[in-house]
């Protein structure tokens, strides 16, 4: 792919393989199943090697800086900024700048005005001079972008702790939140578990306003540094937009007119609210942004950095880091061992390694003590279901996971372990909640039931990334194909999932993947399971996916696809860059779908194991993975080495298990 004047990559598509395209444009097939065979024995040494002693795996979640620089943001406003991490996350984020002095929010992306501000406000927190080449150069680009007043509201919030932004030019967010009931329209429990879980500290920053001592002025990142911020005309009235921009100007004139000791106890409140969902190592949720609010809003509240809870929080920030060869450090957003172990799992048995291996066995045990048996916020819509779930994280207990339970079931079905009463009633719990945890219209959700309000993307301060947590394809599909696998096909609500499933499928085939990117991800997880729940390859939904995955095989014989679909569906569906983890999701759709022996799967597996390092791994230095679509990206490290493995493992020893329970 060539560079665009912008330093993005991509300035067109890649041009994918007509399906009847000729032999002769396809990479050479270096014998076929024997390759195959050979790269599934090196990839399953290769995983099996990178296994902690205490079972898991979890591989390096790479997002972009902005986590880097809040984090010495954070440590600046709460006075505890030290030379060496400083000089270290510094190393990190210089080493991401591009050419053209931008950073972006995933690999060969454009540059992104928001995450520019945050890097070089970092870097002059690290000494790095505003004249300087590589910072006069960012400096330049944030003022033809607009400069600060046309960043998102979070950048700016961070800004307002030190001074270079008003707190009344932005959004209001008053802490009486905390006290409307659910049935009240943005209520907390309006918004998905990580948009509630920053909120509520927010609502504490935002009531306090602080502002502590600017270091230095940013007067280069202003159009106008006499007038930053210009007044806009408002939407009209009529529009949404103008109504609640509108409610937010009625909040600013509340701000002066409500009770002190309203807004005493109801910040009080807020703070009993988190202290309540601050997990056993600190953290909160297992993710880093609610995990600084946090800190901060407590702060402001009078908690001083040594009582346990402070203390405990800044601990579990550091578990965040991860250290480089180069001395560098990179903050991850979250850490996945539950997700990266069950899908590991999963990899190793469909690739032969025996069902009672030591570490599969030990695999399970970890997985088994992480299942969640005490309430979290998901029984505010759900009082009466028994807690069964699994989290993402090491320590999540708040917030576990419909989509990481369903794989962690089917993980553990794969495993013949040594107590199977112990993991039958482990199974028994999570599937039972996970039916429970089914929404209204027969799908599923990632963390919520019918988490679907309109209202709290309407909000002015919500301006950044989804906030509420809707039932996707991709959630869905894994749900299906975890009930089908337990014998629960012919269920009602299994098949109200397969309807579901059947309505959402795009005119082209292919499916909408929310949680990674993105057609391809959504459809290489609705097909397995669709025929998993009994629809037949012959069905037109299944035969629309193998036709629509074929149209948009690369011509290297690969699959990729480019975050760029999120925004710009004709042009980037299914198309980018071959990349090891899109290729496997392609695979696995065309294998579920009886095309073991077509010509896209010889040539998709011939990709994979002409791209195999010599070690068993793949490099992929793509963001196949999603937080937010588009706005939030990840590279899960681990997921460019399990599901090449996945699909190699089921195109040399065929479809997944057939002892699914019942059958």
């Amino acid at each position: 792919m060539t560079a665009t004047t912008d330093g993005s990559t991509g300035a067109q598509p890649p041009r994918a393989a007509a399906a009847s395209e000729t032999d002769s444009t396809t990479p050479e097939a270096a014998g076929g199943r024997e390759a195959a065979v050979h790269a599934v024995r090196r990839a399953t040494d290769f995983l099996l090697s990178r296994q902690d002693a205490e079972g898991w795996w979890k591989g390096d979640l790479e997002t972009n800086v902005t986590m880097d620089a809040e984090d010495l943001l954070l440590r600046q406003f709460l006075g505890i900024r030290d030379e060496s991490t400083t000089r270290a996350a510094a190393l990190f984020i210089r080493g991401e700048q591009r050419e053209d002095g931008t950073w972006a929010t995933f690999h060969g992306g454009p540059g992104e005005l928001s995450t520019t501000i945050e890097a070089y406000v970092a870097l002059r927190l690290a000494g790095d001079a505003p004249d300087a080449p590589h910072m006069a150069k960012a400096s330049e680009w944030i003022r033809a972008q607009g400069g600060v007043a046309a960043s998102r509201v979070f950048t700016r919030i961070w800004l307002a702790l030190f001074g270079w932004w008003k707190w009344e030019d932005l959004p209001e967010l008053p802490p009486e939140l905390i006290y409307f009931p659910t049935w009240v329209p943005l209520n907390i429990y309006d918004f998905g578990c990580w948009a509630r879980q920053t909120i509520v500290p927010l609502t504490i920053v935002s009531a306090k306003r602080p502002v502590r001592p600017a270091p230095f002025p940013l007067d280069e990142l202003h159009t106008d540094p006499g007038n930053p911020n210009p007044v806009k005309p408002l939407a009209p009235a009529a529009s949404w937009d103008g109504a609640f921009q509108r409610l937010d100007k009625g909040l600013h004139a509340l701000r002066k007119v409500v009770p002190r000791k309203l807004r005493r106890a109801a910040m009080n409140t807020a703070a009993c609210w988190i202290i309540e969902r601050q997990e056993n190592d600190g953290c909160w949720g297992g993710i880093q942004p609610p995990a600084v609010y946090s800190l901060i809003a407590l702060h402001l509240l009078g908690y001083d950095l040594q009582h346990p809870v402070m203390r405990a929080g800044l601990e579990s920030l550091d578990r965040y880091a991860v250290w480089r060869e180069d001395g560098a450090r990179m903050i991850e957003a979250c850490q996945s061992p539950v997700w990266d172990t069950c899908l590991a799992t999963i990899a190793l048995v469909d690739a032969g390694v025996p069902a009672d291996h030591p570490q599969l066995v030990k695999a399970a045990d970890w997985m088994l003590g992480e299942q969640i048996v005490r309430p979290g916020d998901w029984s505010v819509r759900r009082p009466g279901l028994p807690p069964g779930g699994w989290a993402f994280e090491f320590h999540n207990d708040n917030y576990p996971d419909i989509d990481d339970t369903a794989e962690v079931v089917l993980a553990l079905r794969r495993v013949r372990h040594h107590d199977p009463e112990r993991v039958e009633k482990a199974i028994g719990r999570g599937v039972r909640w996970n039916l429970g945890m089914q929404s209204k219209n027969g799908a599923w959700g990632a963390f919520d039931v019918d988490n679907t309000s309109p209202f709290p993307n309407r909000l002015p301060f919500c301006d950044f990334g989804e906030v509420i947590d809707p039932p996707s394809a991709d959630v869905t599909a894994h749900v299906v194909e975890m009930l089908a696998a337990e014998g629960l096909a012919h269920d009602p609500r299994t098949r109200r999932g397969v309807r579901w499933l059947l309505a959402q499928q795009e005119p082209d085939g292919s499916w909408f993947g929310r949680w990674g990117v993105n057609y391809v991800y959504g459809t290489g997880s609705v097909v397995p399971a669709l025929v998993a729940a009994g629809i037949p390859g012959l069905h037109p939904a299944i035969r629309g996916a193998v036709a629509w995955l074929e149209s948009v095989q690369n011509d290297d014989g690969g699959w990729g696809e480019d975050l760029r679909s999120y925004q710009d569906v004709e042009r980037w569906s299914g198309r980018g860059a071959s990349t090891a983890s899109q290729t496997a999701w392609a695979l696995m759709a065309l294998l579920a779908a009886g095309e073991q022996d077509s010509k896209a799967v010889e040539r998709g597996v011939a990709w994979l194991a002409a791209t195999q390092r010599e070690d068993g791994s793949w490099d992929e230095p793509y963001f196949t993975g999603t937080g937010f679509p588009w706005d939030f990206s990840i590279n899960y490290h681990l997921y460019r080495q399990v599901f090449p493995l996945t699909a190699l493992g089921r195109f040399v020893n065929g479809e997944p298990f057939a002892s699914a329970k019942g059958s």
